[in-house]
């Protein structure tokens, strides 16, 4: 068994590609775009391996900034299977993130409208603290309103479950 140092490995000039692709993620940022385009221009097939690794490495970039460091046209690579599946999670994370928003709002908006007719206008404070409420609350706050007498009734509703 022979150990290599992949920072040793990544000093050596000419490196075959696949060698130059093992030492992408512990070459200085410096060197990233140097080297993954050296690696593309002998290899474009490595195109899907590249991007995920330095996604991967540098989570906090997005895929334009890590395209830009890459050296790889996004047309050139939005095709590709790997990518068009990472598109399709982010719309339905997105679909199901806009949904709850939605639905909180929709929550909110009807809450409050019952609550004027109930309790008469609410300050600004008091329907800032209403709308900020997780759906479960706007939820429960809901059935308890129709309970409530006056404004006394939705102060103490507030003052136990904020």
């Amino acid at each position: 068994m022979h150990w290599i140092s992949l920072e040793e490995l990544s000093q050596q000039p000419n490196l075959d590609p696949l060698l130059n692709l093992l030492t992408l993620p512990v070459r200085p940022e410096s060197e990233l775009a140097a080297s993954s385009q050296q690696i593309l221009a002998s290899r474009p097939d490595l195109k899907t391996v590249v991007l995920p690794m330095l996604v991967q490495r540098f989570p906090e970039l997005t895929e334009a900034e890590i395209m830009v460091i890459v050296g790889i046209p996004r047309e050139e690579i939005r095709h590709t299977r790997a990518v068009q599946d990472w598109l399709a999670e982010g719309r339905q994370e997105g679909l199901q993130e806009g949904l709850q928003e939605g639905r909180q709002e929709g929550e909110a908006a009807v809450t409050l409208r019952q609550l004027s007719r109930r309790c008469g206008p609410l300050a600004e404070a008091t329907t800032a603290q209403i709308q900020a409420l997780p759906l479960e609350q706007l939820e429960a706050l809901a059935d308890a309103l129709l309970d409530f007498q006056g404004p006394a009734d939705l102060a103490s509703w507030l003052a136990v479950n904020s």
